[in-house]
C-alpha cells in the first residue's frame, strides 16, 4: 500500500510563493512553479487558492501578518531592545541575496502600490513595521538612551531601512546584511546615550572603509 501523499500547510506553500517571487518576480511567477517549489500539485493548489491573484493577496496578507511574529523572534534572542531591533530589520531582509532579487521584490512593491487590495496589505505592513519599531525604541530609551521620541525614531529607522534595501541594490557594494547594521547607527548617531554605573558607548556609523 503507497504512502498518503504529504499535506503541504498554506504556511510552506506562501514560503513556497516567496521563494518564487525572489527568483523570477511576480509578473512571471506561475501556479506551476510554486507547486513545483512547494512539492503540491498546481491542481490542488488553485483548488486551495483559486488564482494566481488570490495567491499573490494571500502572500501579502501573509507578510504584514507576521511582522509582529518576526519582531518576537528578534526579541526572544535578544534581550538589548536595540540589538532586537537590529535583529528584525536583518530577518526581514534575510529573503533577499541578490539584487536582482531586490528587483523582483521592488515588482511586488510596485503591484502593491497600484492596486488598492494589495496596498492594503502593503499599509498594513509598513504599519507594523513602525508600531514595533516604536516598542522596542522606547524600550531602549528607558534603558540606555538619554532623549527621543519612540515614533520620531521608528519613522526614521524605517525611512533608513528601505533606503538601505534600495541603495544596496543600486550600487551592489558589500553584503545586504552589512547595509541593514548601517541603520541605526545612522538613525541614532546623535542620541545621547545613558551612563548608569559605567559609560555606555555612543552609537556611530561603521565609515565605508
Amino acid at each position: 500500500m503507497s504512502p498518503r501523499p504529504r499535506s503541504v500547510s498554506d504556511e510552506e506553500v506562501l514560503a513556497a510563493t516567496a521563494r518564487v517571487i525572489s527568483r523570477d518576480g511576480p509578473a512571471q511567477l506561475t501556479v506551476a512553479a510554486v507547486a513545483a517549489e512547494a512539492g503540491f500539485a498546481p491542481s490542488s493548489l488553485m483548488q486551495r487558492f483559486g488564482s494566481k491573484r488570490a495567491l499573490l493577496l494571500a502572500f501579502a496578507e501573509r507578510g504584514a501578518a507576521g511582522v509582529g511574529a518576526l519582531f518576537e523572534r528578534a526579541r526572544a534572542r535578544h534581550a538589548d531592545p536595540l540589538e532586537a531591533l537590529e535583529a528584525a530589520l536583518l530577518l526581514m531582509a534575510a529573503p533577499v541575496r541578490t539584487p536582482a532579487e531586490m528587483a523582483n521584490h521592488l515588482a511586488m512593491l510596485q503591484m502593491d502600490l497600484a492596486d488598492p487590495e494589495f496596498r492594503r496589505h502593503a499599509v498594513a505592513h509598513g504599519r507594523a513595521l513602525r508600531r514595533e519599531a516604536e516598542r522596542l525604541l522606547a524600550a531602549a530609551i528607558e534603558r540606555r538612551l538619554a532623549d527621543g521620541d519612540p515614533a520620531t525614531l521608528a519613522g526614521a529607522v524605517q525611512i533608513a531601512f528601505n533606503g538601505a534595501l534600495v541603495t544596496w541594490a543600486i550600487h551592489a557594494e558589500g553584503t545586504l546584511e552589512r547595509h541593514v547594521r548601517r541603520v541605526l547607527p545612522i538613525v541614532l548617531g546623535h542620541v545621547p546615550q545613558r551612563s548608569a554605573g559605567r559609560r555606555v558607548r555612543r552609537t556611530s556609523a561603521p565609515s565605508d572603509g
